[in-house]
C-alpha cells in the first residue's frame, strides 16, 4: 500500500511540473517570444494543454473572472498541495507495512 502511496506522490510532484511548464508557456505565447508557427512549439503546447485543461476548466468554472489574470494554476497547485499533505501526514503513517 505505501509503494502505490509512493507513486500517487510522484505523479503529483510530476503534475506540478507540468503545470508550471504549460504556465510558463503561455506567457511565452501571450508575450509573442515563441509562436505557433513552430511545429515543436505547437507539439509541446497541445500536449500541456491536454494534461492541464481538463482540471484547469473545472476551476474556471467556479472562478469569478478577473480578466486577464488566470487564477486557477494557483489555485489547483493549492488543491495538489493539500491532496500530498494528507497522503503525508494523515495517510501514509497509518498504513502498516509489512
Amino acid at each position: 500500500m505505501r509503494a502505490l502511496l509512493d507513486v500517487i506522490l510522484l505523479v503529483l510532484e510530476l503534475y506540478i511540473y507540468v503545470l508550471f511548464a504549460a504556465v510558463i508557456m503561455s506567457w511565452l505565447l501571450a508575450f509573442n517570444i515563441v509562436n505557433f508557427s513552430n511545429n515543436v512549439v505547437r507539439a509541446i503546447w497541445n500536449a500541456l494543454t491536454a494534461l492541464t485543461e481538463p482540471f484547469l476548466s473545472r476551476i474556471r468554472r467556479w472562478l469569478p473572472n478577473t480578466g486577464a489574470i488566470d487564477l486557477s494554476p494557483i489555485v489547483l497547485l493549492l488543491i495538489i498541495f493539500f491532496i500530498e499533505r494528507v497522503i503525508r501526514y494523515y495517510i501514509y503513517p497509518s498504513v502498516i507495512s509489512f
